[in-house]
């Protein structure tokens, strides 16, 4: 993609882009390098103008259908797409389905989990999914018509492949063990997308689904409803992450940080991926609302395929090959983060310690972060923990799970070991019930930290 050519097309046909350079006092015929496009965002472009305005020709109804944002950073915002502008997608779902569960040899029920409606994920994944050699069932994020699908459907096929949030794709998996569901003769395979999750969770996930290779067996998406699917895990790339998450001095050093982000390929032919220059990223794309040097506000970085290679044969690994594309690695929104006496504590440090086998058994993975204030103004790390359903809340699984977390922060956060007084190191566990309204709404994406 040549971001220059992107620009100056927006120019000519986007109403509101004209007007939003103009704001920003940049003439467009002065504008010979890419860096001197001014950075896009959702506050200052796309809820500030019209949406037919931000569209090509002033048109919404040139557009196919529309998505609409989580609302996760924000009020949800009205994404509006062609046929065309799925193609891009569609490509990342190929990678996965075609390269990595090979679907164009095993006949392949594709399941989607997502909630269905106007959120991007469910709709858009099976309109992506129907451009594929597989059979698509959308039984939406009903765990019951999910097992029923499965149970009915499953058994006709040679792999069954479910789509889902992670952590929702493990309730469904354990409420399919709960019931006799037989997961390995159904060969399962996992679509991920929108959240990053550890190794650790991989190898649970797949012990639980009877999943044989978690390598090229389980693969994440990074996706948002303002561009649809940006990158692909490939096996290359989990490879090289579960290599990396056994060396976390090598991956610290690699990332800047000592939480381990999703690592992704990408095409930089129909999204092209740019460092902004507060360690974030941005990226521009063409479609019915383009987007140019979009500044996503994603923490993380970019690597070429090359010195990526290079770095793990350097440690003394190789990874072998796979797509020539380059990487990029995706932390999550730096405001899902807690800070504690200067340590910036992630969900993710948390998410490891849920995950062990003795912890996992009884509880859904989900959580909710927080620093509370004691009587005497003393801050203090919370963490309300999910049951799951029908397990009971005991002194023993709260102190368990306390413990458990305090062993991970230490091991994988650096800013915690050394910022954080012993006496304040093992969090405040509450145990919550399944679904519970105040922490774990029914419906609602699950957010895992408040301030």
């Amino acid at each position: 993609m040549q971001v220059l050519e992107l620009f100056r097309n927006t120019v000519a046909h986007v109403p509101a882009y004209s007007v939003f350079l103009r704001e920003q006092g940049v003439d467009p015929d002065e504008v010979t390098d890419p860096a001197q496009i001014p950075l896009m965002t959702k506050q200052d472009y796309h809820q500030r103008f019209d949406l037919p305005q931000r569209c090509r020709d002033g048109r919404l109804d040139a557009a196919a259908t529309v998505a609409v944002s989580s609302g996760s950073s924000g009020r949800p915002t009205v994404w509006p797409r062609t046929v065309a502008d799925e193609d891009p997608v569609a490509a990342r779902f190929a990678q996965v389905f075609l390269d990595g569960f090979r679907a164009g040899e095993r006949r392949s029920l594709a399941v989607v989990c997502f909630a269905l409606g106007n959120w991007v994920g469910g709709m858009y994944t099976v309109a992506a999914c129907r451009r594929l050699p597989v059979t698509v069932a959308a039984p939406g994020n009903d765990i019951g018509e999910i097992l029923r699908v499965v149970g009915e459907l499953g058994g006709h096929f040679d792999q069954t492949v479910l789509l889902g949030y992670p952590p929702f794709v493990k309730n469904v998996i354990d409420a399919g063990v709960a019931r006799g569901v037989d997961w390995p003769s159904l060969r399962v395979k996992l679509v991920l997308a929108g959240e990053v999750f550890s190794e650790q969770w991989r190898d649970l996930v797949a012990a639980r689904a009877g999943i044989g290779d978690p390598e090229t067996d389980i693969a994440s998406l990074y996706g948002t409803a303002d561009a649809g699917v940006l990158g692909n895990e490939t096996p290359l790339s989990v490879r090289i992450r579960r290599f990396l998450s056994t060396r976390p001095e090598v991956a610290a050093k690699l990332f800047g940080e000592s939480r381990l982000p999703t690592l992704v390929q990408y095409d930089p032919a129909t999204r092209l991926f740019e460092p902004a220059p507060d360690g974030t990223l941005a990226f521009s794309a063409d479609g019915t609302v383009p987007l140019v040097r979009y500044h996503i506000a994603d923490d993380g970085g970019l690597i070429r395929k090359p010195d990526l290679l290079a770095l793990c044969r350097d440690h003394g690994f190789d990874p072998g090959d796979g797509p020539d594309l380059p990487f990029v690695y995706v932390f999550g929104r730096s405001l899902f983060t807690v800070s504690f006496f200067g340590a910036n504590v992630y969900p993710e440090n948390v998410t490891v310690g849920l995950e062990r086998p003795d912890i996992s058994a009884w509880s859904t993975g989900r959580f909710v972060l927080s620093t509370v204030a004691d009587d005497d103004h003393d801050r203090h790390l919370s963490v309300v923990v999910e049951l799951a359903p029908n397990a009971e809340a005991t002194p023993e699984r709260a102190r368990l799970a306390a413990d458990a977390i305090r062993t991970e922060l230490l091991r994988l956060n650096s800013e915690f070991a050394n910022y954080v007084p012993s006496g304040y190191q093992t969090p405040r566990v509450e145990l919550r019930p399944a679904d519970d309204p105040e922490f774990f709404p029914k419906g609602v994406k699950h957010r895992y930290t408040r301030r």
